[in-house]
C-alpha cells in the first residue's frame, strides 16, 4: 500500500497559485477545496479556478467539492479535466450514479463523509468509489485539530475494503501533520491532505518527504 500525500492549496499563497503548485511538486496530488459558501460557511474558487491551473500544474489536482448539488456541477469539474473528483455523500442525492458519471467522464470518483456522518449507510456505494475520504475535521477552514475519534471510522473503512477486496484509497483531511500522519495511517489511511504542515513550512518539498516517511513507516509497523 502505498502512501501519498496531498497538499491543500487552501493555505497557500493564492496570489501565485502556479508558484505555489511549484513548491509542491514533490507531491502526489495537488488538493483542491471547492466550496459555495453554503453546504460550507466559507467561500473558495470554483471551476474556472480549476480550468486556469490545470494546464500548469505539475501534478495532477484532487478536487474536493464542498457544494451543494454535486450532482449537478461535479461532472464538469471531470469534464474539465481533473484527475480525481470528490463529493461529499451528505450533499448528493444520487451519489452512485454520479460516482458513475465521474468515472465515464475520466475521472477518478471520490466520496467525502464528514465527521458525524456513520459510513454504514454508504456501503454500498463503496464499489463505485476510487477513494473514501474521511474528514478529520468539520470541512469549512484550514487549520483546525484533528479528531481522534475519527481513526475508528478509518478502521471501519479500511476492514471492509479489505474483506471485501476493494482497490479503494482512503483519503484522510484535516489536523494531518507530523503528530497525527503515524495515527492515521496506521489506522487504515494511506492517502493525507495536508495543508498548514506543507505550506507553512520554511521548506514545503522537505515537509512533504517527512510527512510521507512517516506514514510509510507507520504502515511497515501494521
Amino acid at each position: 500500500m502505498g502512501i501519498r500525500i496531498t497538499p491543500s492549496i487552501l493555505n497557500s499563497d493564492v496570489s501565485n497559485l502556479r508558484g505555489e503548485l511549484d513548491r509542491i511538486a514533490t507531491a502526489d496530488w495537488a488538493h483542491i477545496d471547492v466550496m459555495d459558501n453554503h453546504f460550507v460557511p466559507n467561500l473558495t474558487w470554483g471551476l474556472p479556478v480549476v480550468e486556469a491551473i490545470l494546464p500548469v500544474s505539475p501534478i495532477p489536482l484532487d478536487i474536493h467539492l464542498m457544494i451543494e448539488d454535486p450532482d449537478r456541477w461535479a461532472p464538469a469539474y471531470a469534464e474539465a479535466g481533473a484527475q480525481s473528483v470528490t463529493f461529499h455523500a451528505e450533499a448528493a442525492s444520487a451519489p452512485i450514479r454520479l460516482a458513475r458519471e465521474l468515472r465515464r467522464l475520466g475521472s477518478r470518483s471520490a466520496m467525502a463523509l464528514k465527521p458525524t456522518t456513520d459510513l454504514e449507510p454508504f456501503l454500498p456505494v463503496l464499489p463505485e468509489l476510487d477513494m473514501l475520504l474521511v474528514m478529520t475535521v468539520e470541512p469549512g477552514f484550514g487549520g483546525q485539530s484533528f479528531i481522534e475519534p475519527m481513526l475508528e471510522k478509518i478502521r471501519r473503512a479500511r476492514s471492509v475494503i479489505d474483506e471485501r477486496d476493494l482497490d479503494i484509497w482512503i483519503q484522510v483531511d484535516g489536523g494531518i501533520k507530523p503528530e497525527t500522519i503515524e495515527r492515521a495511517a496506521e489506522a487504515g489511511a494511506d492517502t493525507f491532505v495536508a495543508g498548514t504542515a506543507v505550506f507553512r513550512a520554511d521548506d514545503p518539498a522537505a515537509a512533504i518527504a517527512h510527512l510521507r516517511e512517516l506514514g510509510e513507516a507507520a504502515h511497515a509497523r501494521c
